[in-house]
This record gives structure tokens, C-alpha cells and sequence, in this order.
């Protein structure tokens, strides 16, 4: 067992990952190799079946990356990321102290929470590993971030993130510009000062921020800001590159 990823943001080292909502794990493999930390793997905005899932996290794990998963609105979708061997969640629209507390109850066995206990899964190495020893080595192990992306998680943003057990607030831009009224537009003067004073705030109080952007100028602009979790949408990335080569067509060509 064990979390490189969790050892990482506790030591105050800068981690980046990539969000991808497609079910491929040739490509969770080349992010990897392309150097990345973690991937997250979006089962609120993606379509992933069951097995589906827990490919994608053996393809990051062959690669030596953590695997993270952005957990739908099933009740049950934070214990089956868990059960295939994701290394964290990321859970969207937490709102107050209450959807905190249930995203760690859910993530971490009893007494420290309520998940359910089966040593037959993929972390337990299929019943290898049980007991007391495993279920504290789980508990301490799995890495909670949550989303901050409506106005009110803002107005609640210290008794979210006071909340034991949660490892990374993490800023989700879009929804958070959408929620203000804003169409999304997260460039806007307004949702930028409510962002700075996230981030802020998360410096004075010793938080671990994270933030998400569709490139390297952003992911940059996230780490300077005081993130030290950042993810990058790989299919902005992959857009963006595939774009600037189709352009390439239309160059002049010198003799």
C-alpha cells in the first residue's frame, strides 16, 4: 500500500495530474510517461463502467502514477473507486461542513468513518491483506479533496475545510464562475477576486489548495498563486496541439 501522492502534498512538494473523462488507458499511460503525478479520472463528467474504471487505475498504476478518481453522485461511487484501487477522490459540489464530513465517512472505514469492509478487493490484494493493521493503513493512506465551485462552498470555505480528514481544497473554476452567473467566464474581474481570496486564505491557514486549467500558461498561474495540486484538462491540451499541427498545413513553405 502506501501513497506517494498523499507523501508528496503533505511534504509541501508541487503535484500535477491530468483529468481525462474518456475511457482510455493507452492514454492514462502516456501521461505518465510524459512525466505527470497523478491522474483524475472523471466518472462525474465521463462514462465509465465499473470495469472500465478499474483499468484506467491499472494503467496508472503501471506507469507508476497515482490514480485519482472524481467520483459521481452515486452513494456508492466513492466506495467503488476505492474498492479498485484509487489512490484518492475528488468530490464535486461540496457545499458545507455536513457534505464534508459524509465525503470522509465514506472514504475511511469505522471508527474514523463508514465505509464498507471487504478484504477481497484489489487494495487488500484480494484477501493478502486484512485486519486492523490494513484498515489504519487504508485510512491514513487515502487522499480527500474536495470542490470548492459554488458561492456558497466559498461562504463556507473554513468550516469545509476544517473538516479532519480533508487533504485538498480544490478550486473548481467553471462551476464556480457558472454559479455566480457568470456563463463560466472565469477570466471575469469578479470571479477572479472571490478565486484570490480562496487562495488567500488557504495561505494564512497553512491549506493545500488545488486548481484546474486547460493548459501550461494556467497550471503555471495556479502553482504561483499557491496551489500545490494542480490538474490539467488533457482533452484541452490535446485539442490545442492537434490544432496548432492542423495550422501547420496552411504555413509557407520555403524552397
Amino acid at each position: 500500500m502506501g501513497n506517494i501522492l498523499k507523501e508528496k502534498i503533505n511534504n509541501g512538494e508541487r503535484v500535477l495530474g491530468a483529468f481525462i473523462n474518456m475511457y482510455a488507458p493507452s492514454l492514462v499511460e502516456i501521461i505518465g510517461y510524459a512525466g505527470f503525478d497523478f491522474i483524475i479520472i472523471d466518472d462525474e463528467h465521463g462514462s465509465f463502467s465499473s470495469s472500465e474504471l478499474e483499468n484506467m487505475i491499472r494503467a496508472a498504476e503501471i506507469v507508476n502514477m497515482a490514480p485519482v478518481v472524481r467520483v459521481s453522485y452515486n452513494p456508492s461511487s466513492i466506495q467503488k473507486a476505492l474498492d479498485r484501487g484509487a489512490k484518492g477522490i475528488q468530490v464535486p459540489m461540496v457545499n458545507n461542513e455536513k457534505e464534508a464530513k459524509d465525503a470522509v465517512e465514506k472514504a475511511k472505514y469505522p471508527p474514523l468513518g463508514n465505509r464498507g469492509t471487504a478484504f477481497s478487493i484489489r487494495p487488500a490484494r484480494f484477501g493478502k491483506e486484512k485486519g486492523k493493521e490494513y484498515l489504519e493503513k487504508a485510512n491514513m493512506d487515502v487522499l480527500i479533496v474536495v470542490h470548492i465551485e459554488t458561492s456558497e462552498a466559498v461562504k463556507n470555505f473554513r468550516e469545509i475545510t476544517s473538516v479532519p480528514g480533508i487533504d485538498v481544497a480544490f478550486i473548481g473554476s467553471t462551476d464556480l464562475a457558472v454559479n455566480m452567473g457568470y456563463s463560466g467566464d472565469t477570466k471575469h474581474a469578479n470571479v477572479q477576486k472571490v478565486i484570490e481570496d480562496l487562495f488567500e486564505t488557504g495561505k494564512r491557514n497553512g491549506l493545500r489548495m488545488g486548481a484546474v486549467s486547460g493548459n501550461e500558461i494556467g497550471v503555471i498561474e495556479g502553482f504561483s498563486k499557491g496551489a500545490s495540486y494542480m490538474g490539467v484538462v488533457a482533452n484541452s491540451v490535446i485539442m490545442s496541439s492537434l490544432e496548432k499541427v492542423a495550422k501547420s498545413k496552411k504555413a509557407e513553405v520555403s524552397s
